[in-house]
Formats: structure tokens, C-alpha cells, sequence
């Protein structure tokens, strides 16, 4: 069976659009997931050691089952290797970019790692919608940045006139192209939007958690914004198999705002042995086969992410990717572009 690989979230965003803040809601709103956090200087994350402060290359607990590291970016590697250690048992790690850093740089990294243990969970770019024109004359290479980005926040928004708010984000979104973009106050985004978060054993999917008794909400705004309207979450199930020319048609132009897509897919006949895990984020792809597990119901089952996304739609195009009987069975070339994006171990990562 394949191992579960740990996704590497690259946060990027300059001098005070709120990364670090941001960061800290992700890790308040842990609960039972463990976050392996990597930055290039602790700042103001918010932890009890902060005795370690500056310490390129100290590794501290976060006290709720998360680490955290400061490395420069020529470390990258070695702490990767170090956050996925089995004994570690992190679920996702998240790199918070200096707000100077190129984080195309930091995302070729990740792409090129040797390390089998991760995969990379995509670019989230965080802009401060208060200063947003500022900052794109401050740094132009904003107008490049966007583009490259898997998911936009436009953080502070509740610290400009909602006609003034959507000019920013009518201006980001067409900035960043086919990139996800959501609205967010005080950094907070459901974490979901990123990583599968745990619910630790015991404990009720869905009941209150001693982080939330610990921290409640954030701000008296906070009750007005609550994360879960930023996006939509669409599930399906499929005892059809899917035909692989068909399926990565619509992978290949998914939808603007479709931001994750996870889960198994049967392609029948294609290749009766493996069911084909999929992770895809943003433009990224990737496919895992692995042998059906003996006795398993052979299903289709996928979860797509994304915000502003027809639901509908989406289930419809899907349930066009289903196979039409025995007239509609794949040939022998059919598998090629699923092929495509299955990663070799010795050849390096691509993206689409």
C-alpha cells in the first residue's frame, strides 16, 4: 500500500499582510492534527519557548502536538527530513516565507526534494487588503507573485469599505489567474482549505474541542465571519468506473475556484489491480496507485474544495467521466495521461 505522504504548504505574503497571524489561527485550530511548522525566524509565533528565538536550526514543541523550526531556505531539506520522521507523526507542514522571499524559490524546493515522505500541498499567498494598492507599488513583483499562487487571502478585510474591499479583490483575482481567492479577517481561514484536519480519538467529529474552550473566537467581529461560508465542499461517490481520457479532460481544465481535489478513483478495466489515490491542489496533480484492498467495494469517492464552484456542475461533468458499458471501455492507450502524472521515485517531481 502507498504511504500517506505529508503535504508541505508554502505561506508567503510580505511584511505585514498577516502570515504570522494567520499562521497562529492554523495552529490554534489544530485540534488533533500535528503541524510542522519550518520559518526563517519564530517572530511572533505564538509559543511558550520563546527563549529559542533566533536560533536558526532549534526545534521546539508547540505544546499541542505541533513542532516548529527556524531554518534559513538552504536548510530546507535537511528539515524536511527531520519534521517527516515517522516518530514526529506530523500531519502537514507549513514553511512561512520571510516577507522578502521569492516563494517561487521555496516552491521549486519542495518540488525538487528527494524526499519520498512529502508532497507538496500548494502556495498560499496572504495580501493585506487595507494596503494592497501600496504594496504593488512597493513591490511590483507582486503582479508575478499572484499569478503562482494555489490560494489568495486578502486578509484584513474588515478594515476597508465593502466597495473599496471588492475592487481589491475583483483586482487580485485577476491577478492570480485560476488561483483561488478568499476574503479573511485576523487570518482566519478554515484549515480545511489545507490540510485534513484529525479528530483526535475520543473525541466527537464536529463537538467543541479544548482548543475551542481555550481560545473561542477571535474579535468581537469573528461571530460575523465565520470561515466555513468562504468555501464549498463537494462529495461523490461512483460504483461506475471512471474513463481516464474522460476524468483528466476535466482535471486538465478544472473549473476557476475548484482549490482541492482528493480521493480514489476506479478506473475499471483500465487497470483492475489499483485504485489510483488523487491529490491535486491548485495546478499541482498527482495520482497513487495501490492495490484494491481485499474484500473493499470498488468505488469512486471524491471530495473537491473550492470557492464560488457550481456545485452542480461539477457533479454533472463528473458523472460524464463514468463509463457507458461495454461500448466505452478504455483502450489500451487510455491510461497515458493518468500515467503522466505518477510519480517516479527517481525522477523529479513535475507540476502541471
Amino acid at each position: 500500500m502507498t504511504t500517506q505522504q505529508i503535504p508541505v504548504v508554502v505561506l508567503a505574503g510580505f511584511l505585514g499582510a498577516g502570515k504570522t497571524t494567520l499562521l497562529n489561527h492554523l495552529l490554534r485550530s489544530a485540534r488533533g492534527t500535528r503541524i510542522g511548522v519550518m520559518v526563517n525566524d519564530f517572530g511572533d509565533i505564538g509559543i511558550d519557548a520563546m527563549s529559542v528565538a533566533g536560533q536558526v536550526g532549534s526545534t521546539v514543541s508547540l505544546g499541542n502536538g505541533c513542532l516548529c523550526c527556524a531554518v534559513d531556505a538552504g536548510e530546507l531539506d535537511e528539515y524536511l527530513e527531520v519534521l517527516t520522521r515517522p516518530e514526529s507523526r506530523l500531519d502537514v507542514i507549513v514553511i512561512e516565507a520571510s516577507g522578502l522571499a521569492e516563494p517561487q524559490e521555496l516552491v521549486r524546493m519542495v518540488l525538487a526534494s528527494e524526499n519520498e515522505r512529502i508532497v507538496y500541498g500548494g502556495l498560499v499567498q496572504v495580501v493585506d487588503a487595507a494596503e494592497f494598492s501600496t504594496t504593488r507599488q512597493r513591490h511590483p513583483e507582486t503582479d508575478r507573485q499572484l499569478p503562482i499562487a494555489d490560494l489568495v487571502v486578502v486578509n484584513k478585510a474588515d478594515r476597508v469599505p465593502g466597495d473599496e474591499l471588492r475592487a481589491v479583490h475583483e483586482t487580485v483575482a485577476g491577478l492570480a489567474g485560476k488561483a483561488v481567492v478568499v476574503e479573511a479577517t485576523h487570518g482566519r481561514i478554515d484549515p480545511e482549505l489545507l490540510f485534513d484536519r484529525v479528530v483526535p480519538e475520543g473525541e466527537i467529529e464536529g463537538q467543541m474541542s479544548i482548543e475551542d474552550i481555550l481560545y473561542g473566537e477571535e474579535g468581537e467581529d469573528a461571530r460575523h465571519s465565520h470561515p466555513h461560508t468562504a468555501y464549498e465542499t463537494v462529495s461523490l461517490t461512483a460504483a461506475t468506473p471512471l474513463h481516464p481520457r474522460r476524468l483528466m479532460a476535466f482535471l486538465d481544465a478544472r473549473p476557476e475556484g475548484l482549490y482541492r481535489i482528493k480521493g480514489f478513483v476506479d478506473f475499471g478495466a483500465a487497470d483492475p489491480d489499483n485504485r489510483y489515490t488523487v491529490h491535486a491542489v491548485g495546478r499541482f496533480l498527482r495520482f497513487y496507485p495501490e492495490r484494491w484492498p481485499e474484500g473493499e467495494e470498488r468505488l469512486t469517492q471524491l471530495v473537491l474544495i473550492g470557492s464560488g464552484v457550481d456545485a452542480a456542475g461539477l457533479r454533472k461533468e463528473l458523472a460524464q467521466c463514468e463509463q457507458n458499458g461495454p461500448q466505452d471501455a478504455p483502450d489500451e492507450h487510455s491510461m497515458w495521461g493518468v500515467l503522466r502524472y505518477v510519480q517516479q521515485t527517481e525522477e523529479e517531481p513535475e507540476a502541471p
